[in-house]
Formats: structure tokens, C-alpha cells, sequence
């Protein structure tokens, strides 16, 4: 497989064991896998994209504004906050960082077709990365997927596959069918990476000044894994000098990763009942959920749960405030508003919150929030 030469292969995130760039779990643990950097070979953030640019299938993802949001630094108390809008890649979700990646790898295995299950996003970015391979996507959803999401899949060409229930009920029929594909699920090892990616560029975005904290609406993990990684491999590669706090963000409906930080627990709970109105956050058994709890900890950081109305009310106010953001984004809103209600930021610290959908992709549920409003 090609590579850039900072890469020196995968490694397990739970047992360390390393792993051939062709595996998607631990052959040893199952453990979630991430791809590793040499630190002396890192001088810039285009030095952590794990794939040379003729290997990679791009829609020129990435390159996402910082945009400052002084207001809300002061009713906060803070020094300052900024959002990492990541709404404005290409299919209007970070997702585009990690599928280009994922399905850039698969091409480079002789992949004729990708398949994710999906909350809605990822399957969309999953069939437009695929597209521009030219080569066939499957995406599998749930009924709850909203229909721009599931209206995008097929305008990209792919096939998209509506299963009665919830997410998870999307991942048991995902292996369903005898046609062949390659998985591009969640916990694929250069998705996490899209996540370092990230970090990386944030930190170019900050001239190298990491910020004290990141808070980032979380639900399969995989992203908080690489956003670790991305800031540690720049401390090391002395491109930086501290790693950020990160926090996680979740509806507390559905919050399996910060109730298990916040409990101590190594290990998420799946959520039995889960029911939020963030559906890209509505996953009760995290992919990446054991990894991302150990980047948490790793990291100095926390959790944070907050009530739908909370984020609901979030989104709008951030959008009055700053960049457009929907209830995914108004997530990590309300999550800083709730952790600086309890002190764990304070008047010196400089936060950078997570915006993962763009804020026209929910735009309904924020119409719907207004209108019981009676506005």
C-alpha cells in the first residue's frame, strides 16, 4: 500500500500490538486500530495525511475555517472560543476527512465497492468518495436517516439500503446479501487517522498555540481517538507544547462514552433505549467507544452530557452568535456552556469547539425547536 513516509504501520489502540496496514481490528485484541507516525518525519500539519495526494481520493475535503466566537467567550467566561466548522467540507460533514481516507485506502486494495452502515452522513460521504473513484458504495441506514441523506446517497450513484429501526439494527443487516464489498464502517483505522488529520490542521489554524481545551460532539469515538493522537504526535514532533483537554460531548439520552468517562469505566455501556433528536449522535454502541474513553483520560479531559432541548437551544444561540451550526454542532455548544456552569473551564482558557454538520443539513430540527417557541 502507499504511504507517505511518516507512516510506520498500524498499532492497537488497547494492546499495542502492531498490525499490517491491511487490517481492520487487532488480529490479536479486536481492538480498535490507528495509524502510526514517525514524530522526527512530521515538520507541518500536510506531513500527518497518511496517503500521498496521487493515492488519495479527494474532493478537496479538509481546509475548514476556524472561526472565532468572541461573543460567546464572554457570556461564557472564557478567553476566547472558536468553532473548527467542519460543515463546510465537501458533503457537509467532517465524515468527508475520514471517508476520503478509508475509501482512498480500499482503492488502493482493488475495492470495486464500499459499504458502511450509517447514521446518515457517513453513508453520503461514503457514496460521493466512492463516485469519484468511480467505483459502486452500499450504504446501509436506518428509517430514522433523514431524507437529504438518504436522497444524497443515490444522487452520488450509490446504493442505499432503509432498514425498519435504529442504528444498530442498520449494522445487523449490514453484512446481510451475498454481493461483495469492502467495509468502510466506523472504527476503520484511517478514519480514526482523518481524526489526526484534524488535529493537526487545527493546531496550524492556532499557530501552533494548542488551544486549552476542544470539545467535540461524540459518537462512534473514532474522531476523539485521532484528535489524541494528532495533538500528541505534534508535541512530540515539538511542533507544539502541550496537548488540548478534550471533552465529550453527548446527548444524555444517549451518552454511552461520557457517562463511562464520567463513571471511571474503561469500558461504554451499550445504551438500551437510546432516543435523541441528534441522530448522527444516536449510536449506543460505539465503534471506538473503549479507545476513545482511554483518549479522553490520555488527554486530561472530561465528559459532558447535556438534554436535547439543551442543544437544541445551543444550536440557535451558536448560530446567532457565530458560524451556522445544527443540532450536532449545537451539541458542543451546550456541552461548554455545561462544563463552564461546573468550572471545568475557566476565565484564561482558550476552547475550540467541534461543529461536525453543517448547520443547513439539521435545519429542520431547528425550525421545528423555534416553532414550539411560537416563533
Amino acid at each position: 500500500m502507499q504511504t507517505t513516509a511518516p507512516v510506520r504501520g498500524l498499532s492497537c489502540t488497547a494492546c499495542g500490538e502492531s498490525a499490517g496496514l491491511s487490517e481492520r481490528r487487532c488480529p490479536d485484541c479486536g481492538g480498535v486500530l490507528a495509524v502510526d507516525f514517525d514524530a522526527d518525519a512530521v515538520a507541518s500539519a500536510a506531513d500527518c495525511h497518511p496517503l500521498p495526494t496521487d493515492a488519495t481520493v479527494s474532493i478537496d475535503e479538509g481546509a475548514t475555517p476556524l472561526v472565532a466566537v468572541p461573543d460567546l467567550a464572554d457570556v461564557l467566561g472564557v478567553n476566547s472560543v472558536a468553532v473548527k466548522d467542519e460543515g463546510q467540507n465537501p458533503t457537509g460533514s467532517l465524515a468527508d476527512r475520514k471517508l476520503s481516507l478509508a475509501v482512498s485506502v480500499a482503492v488502493q486494495q482493488g475495492a470495486e465497492r464500499v459499504g458502511t452502515p450509517s447514521t446518515g452522513n457517513g453513508a453520503q460521504s461514503a457514496a460521493a468518495y466512492a463516485a469519484r473513484a468511480d467505483i459502486d458504495s452500499k450504504g446501509v441506514v436506518p428509517t430514522r436517516c433523514p431524507f437529504l441523506n438518504k436522497a444524497m446517497v443515490n444522487v452520488h450513484g450509490g446504493d442505499m439500503y432503509v432498514v425498519e429501526g435504529r442504528y444498530e439494527d442498520a449494522v445487523d443487516a449490514f453484512g446481510d446479501g451475498d454481493e461483495e464489498f469492502t467495509s468502510v464502517a466506523p472504527g476503520h483505522p484511517f478514519r480514526v487517522a482523518g481524526g489526526t488529520v484534524l488535529a493537526l490542521e487545527l493546531l496550524a489554524d492556532c499557530e501552533w498555540v494548542a488551544p486549552d481545551a476542544v470539545v467535540h460532539p461524540t459518537g462512534h469515538g473514532e474522531t476523539l481517538v485521532g484528535l489524541q493522537r494528532g495533538f500528541t504526535l505534534a508535541v512530540a514532533a515539538e511542533l507544539t507544547d502541550a496537548v488540548p483537554r478534550l471533552y465529550a460531548a453527548q446527548p444524555d439520552s444517549c451518552a454511552p462514552i461520557a457517562e463511562a468517562v464520567a463513571d471511571g469505566a474503561a469500558e461504554p455501556v451499550p445504551v438500551e433505549h437510546p432516543d435523541t433528536i441528534v441522530g448522527p449522535l444516536e449510536l449506543p454502541a460505539p465503534a471506538a467507544g473503549t479507545a476513545a474513553i482511554d483518549a479522553v483520560e490520555t488527554a486530561g479531559g472530561g465528559s459532558v452530557t447535556v438534554t436535547d432541548k439543551e442543544i437544541l437551544q445551543a444550536a440557535v444561540d451558536g448560530c446567532e452568535l457565530g458560524p451556522e451550526v445544527g443540532a450536532t454542532g449545537g451539541t458542543a455548544v451546550a456541552g461548554l456552556r455545561a462544563l463552564s456552569d461546573r468550572g471545568a473551564v475557566g476565565t484564561d482558557d482558550d476552547v475550540v469547539l467541534i461543529n461536525p454538520v453543517a448547520g443547513s443539513k439539521e435545519a429542520d430540527l431547528l425550525r421545528s425547536h423555534l416553532m414550539s417557541l411560537g416563533m
